[in-house]
């Protein structure tokens, strides 16, 4: 089993996630090869996730030759993913070659960096725009953001997946890289929620930045400064 239980989060140790993040954290890598680095992760944490935490069934096939058994996961079709805008774009794009037919929700939500972090490690968060498919309580929902710093981003859009909706069976929030602070608060604010990372840093900076991190994922991605 390549997902490890490290109290606060789940840690996805594939040799090849590692390979992948080390190439992206590394700043000479360019924004093409960047993108498509987060792609390839997101498809690998997919993999990851059907691998660790959905389960399979035993069907019949016949096959050219003769009827034997097989097995299948189940709950391929009763995936939710939440793109969280604007990073997590290519990341999700990984995600959706391991889970084709998944529904998607976008949330538009980013911290006020001019207020900068208050005493308690928060950052205000503004929500732009957010458009959810329904979610039964059947459902594995993957939340999805690259990076997860303070926290106060994702405890947002937590609240708005969850409000008014059924308590799905799986809840994932799903990250490359994660700061302790942030694992922390989420992990208190939502309980009911699983965090997967496929790395957990040394700290935050005095500006809410992830060390050592790898940079801003959106503007590493789309090339805006």
């Amino acid at each position: 089993m390549t997902i490890e239980d490290r109290d606060d989060a789940y840690l996805i140790t594939h040799a090849l996630a590692k390979d992948t993040l080390s190439k992206i954290r590394d700043a000479d890598t360019e924004q093409v090869a960047f993108r498509k680095g987060l792609v390839k992760l997101g498809r690998i944490c997919g993999y990851e996730i059907i691998d660790g935490a959905m389960e399979t069934e035993y069907v019949s096939i016949e096959t050219p030759l003769a009827e034997t058994t097989g097995e299948r996961v189940k709950g391929l079709d009763d995936v939710v993913i939440i793109n969280v805008l604007r990073a997590a774009t290519p990341f999700v794009e990984g995600l959706l070659k391991a889970f084709p037919r998944a529904k998607q929700g976008v949330i538009s939500a980013g911290r006020d960096e001019e207020a900068g972090m208050n005493e308690d490690g928060e950052f205000p968060i503004t929500v732009d725009y957010v458009k959810l498919p329904e979610i039964s309580e059947d459902d594995t929902v993957i939340v999805a953001d690259p990076m997860l710093a303070t926290g106060s981003t994702m405890s947002a859009v937590l609240d708005y997946v969850l409000e008014g909706q059924a308590a799905p069976e799986n809840l994932f929030v799903l990250s490359a890289v994660s700061a302790p602070d942030g694992l922390l608060r989420v992990s208190e604010a939502v309980p009911e929620a699983d965090l997967l990372t496929v790395a957990i840093d040394d700290h935050l900076d005095e500006n809410g930045f992830i060390v050592p991190g790898l940079g801003d994922a959106g503007d590493r991605a789309f090339r805006t400064t």
